[in-house]
């Protein structure tokens, strides 16, 4: 019952706030290939992996009230903050989950920006690409992110941290 929504709820918990739907699809799909179990699949979209499965089951998470969705006017554009509602902590210590806490990797994730972890994401997706190819493909494919070698480098180094420690990352 719910439980692959009680998965994101658990996010919220352990973040208490995520700032911008693109962070948020961003740390989903990092958290799911440093072991996380969530389930949604993502295809490759102009910012990088996407999932629509996530956005449905966040927009039903919404409408059953148990995470708010703040909406603020940047101008140009509008900018999106989620956290647990208090109906949804409620749901979420009654029910439980089985499933492995993260904190320190969510907080990790949620300490980055939109636009690192676009690139992170994007590395992870072409993972099985060779390491220039996939340098040069991501180059291409966010020209308008002028991501530097420093911006790989730092990128790179993330990945491999996570990689190396998921499991204390977890707790």
């Amino acid at each position: 019952m719910l439980t692959e929504h009680m998965k994101l709820m658990a996010l919220f918990s352990m973040t208490g706030e995520v700032v911008g739907r693109k962070k948020l699809q961003k740390m989903v799909y990092i958290a799911k290939k440093a072991g996380i179990p969530f389930s949604e699949r993502y295809h490759f979209h102009r910012f990088g992996p996407y999932s629509d499965e996530l956005t449905v089951r966040m927009e039903e998470l919404c409408n059953l009230g148990f995470v708010e969705e703040m909406t603020e006017d940047k101008g140009h554009y509008s900018q999106y903050r989620y956290q647990l509602s208090e109906e949804g902590r409620t749901f979420l210590e009654m029910y439980g989950l089985d499933m492995p806490l993260f904190p320190q990797l969510a907080e990790s994730l949620n300490e980055q920006s939109a636009r690192f972890l676009e690139l992170v994401s994007t590395m992870l997706y072409f993972s099985e690409t060779e390491e220039t190819e996939r340098k040069e493909r991501i180059q291409k494919l966010k020209r308008k992110q002028n991501y530097t070698e420093a911006d790989f480098a730092e990128a790179t180094t993330y990945i491999r941290n996570l990689i190396a420690v998921p499991k204390s990352l977890m707790h």
